[in-house]
Order: structure tokens, then sequence, then C-alpha cells
């Protein structure tokens, strides 16, 4: 599993252009994940990280299991403010059963009903998300805040999208190893091509 760090600038068109979209942010990382213009993207999970100095030194974290090429990004004229920082995550080495770890999730929490899926934009119904995607993801939720909560609009080719974001921080416990770490490579929940679904663990 390889992690990304990517610290755009805001001076660039490009990088104001891509942090104001999540569609066109999805599609620019892509690049760094084709062999070429006919083959489609490998898949990969990424977050628009919060914080004070969001739109002073925005930083986008990018998770997948395939090694990018982010040579296409660092040749845009002044789209990144510092060079690309790469780690490579085994985590079969310190993810273990029955361990707690604090947790930073970004997701699109939902409920599907008459076969239409609606975002829940309410605390309450947020947690009780979360809590339902580690009872099918392997972990329980020990604490959790919703520190974040919007609704990101924008288009996708000539439709318009709407995705109902909470971003989560708390406590988890790892119940069943096999099911958490699947979660932690693929992600969890719906919207991933607009930045949700990626799981960032830490030991306590």
């Amino acid at each position: 599993m390889h992690l990304t760090r990517l610290t755009l600038d805001p001076r660039s068109a490009q990088a104001r252009r891509d942090l104001s979209d999540a569609y066109e942010m999805h599609r620019t990382l892509a690049r760094a994940f084709v062999a070429d213009a006919q083959s489609q993207p490998a898949r990969f999970l990424w977050r628009l990280e919060a914080g004070s100095n969001a739109w002073a030194t925005p930083v986008v974290l990018v998770q997948a299991a395939a090694e990018a090429d982010w040579s296409a990004l660092q040749a845009l004229p002044n789209y990144l403010q510092r060079s690309v920082e790469n780690k490579r995550l085994a985590l079969q080495e310190w993810i273990e059963d029955g361990s707690r770890y604090r947790f930073r999730l970004q997701a699109n929490p939902t409920v599907t009903r008459n076969g239409k899926r609606y975002g829940l934009a309410g605390e309450a119904e947020q947690l009780a998300w979360l809590g339902r995607q580690g009872e099918r993801h392997g972990f329980s939720v020990e604490a959790a805040l919703v520190t974040a909560s919007d609704l990101l609009t924008g288009r996708k080719g000539e439709g318009r999208i709407s995705v109902q974001r909470a971003c989560f921080e708390g406590v988890l416990k790892v119940q069943c190893l096999e099911s958490f770490s699947h979660a932690l490579t693929t992600g969890i929940g719906p919207a991933k091509a607009f930045g949700c679904g990626l799981l960032s663990v830490a030991r306590l």
C-alpha cells in the first residue's frame, strides 16, 4: 500500500479549480495511475485534509495499492507547493486484531430507501451510520465526533452531483482483522471518486 502527501499551491489556477471541484481533483489525481491515454486508472482513495491553513497549504492524501507516477502533476507549473511525499505502508506489520487506534474518515453517510440513496445530514444519523459501517468492516467505534459536515455540489460531465460529506474522528477497536484490513485498502462507503472513503488510523 502506498500513501502520498501532496501539498498544492493555491496560487495556481489549476490547483484552485481542483480544490473547489472534487470531480476535477479526481481527474487530475487519476493521471498518476494510468500507463497511457487508453488505460483506465488503477483504483485509489484520496482526501483533502481539513485544517486552519487549508487554503494556504492545502494537503491532499492519496492511497493506492499501485505505485503512482506523479511526474504529470510535477510538470504542471506551480501546481505543487512542496516535493511529493511518499510512504509505503505494510499493514500486516502494524495492524493487529483487538488493538485500538485513533482514526479519521471522511465519508458519504447514506441510507437507501425504495431503491434510492439519500445523504444523512444529522449528526446522530451520521454517527449511527458510522457504527453500522464498523459492524460491517470489522471494527467497533469506541469514541467518535463529527468534526465537519457539508454538502458537496458540482458537475460530473453533463450531470449534476450532490454528495453529503462528514468527517469523523475518534477511537476504534479492531474486531475482525481480515474485514478491517479490507476496509483500509478499499475504503468505506460510496462517493470514493469525490474524496470520500479513505480511513486513516494511527496507534494510540
